[in-house]
């Protein structure tokens, strides 16, 4: 059987995402799972992989690791998972038998290694085969489009928020970058917590939209002076989904004994550190990875009792997917574009 895909073929940006015919295995083999894409959405991440910044990645390689479908068929030693079955996929696939696994902090296995899109074909694809531990269950009832990203967009934000952020009722939460994915699902998940959302955008363009999700303020700033003008002070937290161009106006953003979390990486650059900055004041500063099952448990539990608004900003045929990613590239998006079959 061959599933259609978009492929890199080489790494960077001087030659197009290939359209082509792709074998896959049927039946699947030992624990992985075939599954008819629905949708797969184009995160910013898949720009990374594209960029060759993380030198272990396999090419030719099928980018996406925001996908959602229904499972067809199932390897002999697959237990969790039966034809029919509606998925969606997480980053990677976890061993089930560490340390962090043990502890339910499956996003942090250490023995795991099938992450779609890097080593594993990911959902730019008619259909997809991995490990049947690099998916969770999705709900019938939400359109493919809002599911395939619910992973990477919710999760993330609801993870680096509770996990990390310890966010409670009141909390003055700051989000910078809030127009993409994760930060317009951030603002809801703040939002809905009864905290208080400040979305932090470089254009006014976006104000509107950033409210009617629930932001209680949009500051406009080009990204290294938003903590000198937070009208009502500084902030409990801090959700960067930047990186390095905005890491210190994040910093120093957070009142004392604040904390940062850090869930963006557009560029490549280090950031610079003032250990003395941190100590004197307290603060926390943590990397969060991607969404546990666990984590997608209360997430879709969340949308069950109020359905989040959706934050597609595009959907676009495959054969466009390297349409997209330059679109995602050129920045100034509202949320995510969508792939569909």
């Amino acid at each position: 059987m061959s599933s259609r895909c978009a492929q890199i073929t080489e790494v960077g940006w001087s030659k197009d995402l290939a359209i082509t015919a792709l074998e896959i295995s049927t039946p699947p083999t030992g624990n992985q799972i075939q599954v008819e894409i629905e949708a797969c959405g184009v995160c910013h991440r898949d720009l990374i992989d594209r960029s060759g910044r993380f030198k272990f990645i396999r090419v030719p390689i099928t980018p996406g690791h925001e996908a959602v479908g229904r499972v067809t068929k199932v390897g002999p030693d697959v237990v969790e998972w039966q034809v029919g079955d509606r998925v969606a996929t997480m980053h990677r696939d976890f061993c089930g038998e560490c340390e962090a696994c043990k502890d339910n902090e499956v996003s942090l296995c250490a023995g795991a290694a099938a992450v779609l899109g890097l080593l594993v074909n990911g959902g730019y694809a008619t259909h997809m085969v991995a490990p049947e531990r690099c998916f969770y269950a999705m709900d019938d009832n939400v359109e493919a489009k809002q599911a395939a990203i619910f992973h990477c967009t919710l999760g993330t934000a609801y993870r680096g928020l509770t996990r990390f952020g310890k966010i409670k009722a009141g909390s003055r939460v700051a989000i910078v970058g809030a127009n993409g994915g994760v930060g317009a699902a951030a603002i809801q998940i703040v939002d809905r917590m009864g905290a208080y959302p400040i979305a932090i955008v470089r254009d006014s363009f976006h104000h509107d939209f950033l409210m009617s999700l629930g932001a209680a303020e949009v500051l406009v700033d080009p990204g290294n002076t938003f903590h000198k003008r937070l009208s009502g002070g500084t902030a409990n937290i801090v959700l960067d989904c930047v990186g390095e161009p905005t890491f210190n106006s994040s910093m120093r953003s957070l009142r004392v004994g604040g904390k940062m979390v850090v869930v963006g990486n557009i560029v490549p650059e280090k950031a610079s550190l003032n250990l003395g900055y941190i100590i004197t004041r307290g603060l926390q500063i943590t990397g969060s990875s991607g969404a546990s099952r666990v984590d997608m448990e209360n997430v879709l539990r969340l949308h069950r009792e109020k359905p989040f608004h959706s934050i597609i900003h595009q959907e676009l045929s495959l054969d466009e997917a390297d349409k997209a990613q330059r679109l995602v590239r050129s920045g100034g998006l509202r949320g995510r574009i969508v792939l569909t079959p």
